[in-house]
């Protein structure tokens, strides 16, 4: 966490509302470090809008330096409100998926921890069905070995009921589309398939 001067350390984070806005639905997810995934969902048509965040924590209105000491309980995490007249849950799961090794325990690549544990959080029951077929259907792919580029054979992402969700520090917010560590800008084009390089 020392690698960024700004963001706020004083107040801590703020609670985002537990409900989308009228007409359209949340969607929360974690898979590691949550610039690249949110620069993922970011790119998908029928996507209004996304955050980055934490949740599934103990501890109220945490900081990302307190996230990332592994006290907290809480997951690096994305949340995204959609529109299902245009993307329906099942394709945002398969967003997912293809940018996740679901078969790692608290670790994706190099980020090792509970923070970067992976998880689906549903926010009805809806949800929830199309997580565990899907979760079924990504199972059978691993036996089978068609699914690429898993460590191992199982599923092990966490599937529960989303829970408070804390939006992290504005710096992190659409970081890969405004340059990440790099300062070069990413596409967060509807549609765009550029590779995402996950720092920036």
């Amino acid at each position: 966490g020392g690698l960024f001067g700004g963001g706020s350390t004083g107040a801590g984070t703020k609670l985002a509302p537990a409900e989308a806005p009228q007409g359209l639905k949340l969607a929360t997810f974690a898979g590691g470090c949550f610039w690249g995934i949110e620069l993922a969902f970011q790119r998908v048509p029928g996507v209004v809008s996304t955050s980055v965040g934490y949740t599934q924590g103990n501890v109220p209105n945490p900081t990302y330096e307190a996230v990332c000491s592994g006290r907290t309980g809480h997951t690096e995490a994305i949340q995204c409100t959609y529109d299902e007249k245009e993307v329906s849950y099942d394709q945002l799961l398969d967003v997912f998926f293809e940018r996740t090794d679901p078969t790692t325990l608290n670790r994706q690549g190099n980020d090792r921890g509970t923070q970067y544990r992976s998880g689906v959080y549903y926010h009805d029951d809806a949800q929830k069905a199309a997580a565990e077929k899907k979760f079924a259907e990504i199972n059978a792919k691993l036996q089978s070995g068609e699914f690429k580029g898993a460590a191992g054979n199982k599923v092990v992402v966490e599937l529960l009921p989303a829970g408070d969700y804390y939006i992290a520090e504005d710096y992190h917010q659409q970081y890969l589309a405004k340059g990440g560590r790099m300062g070069r800008a990413q596409s967060a084009a509807k549609g765009c398939k550029d590779p995402i390089r996950c720092y920036g």
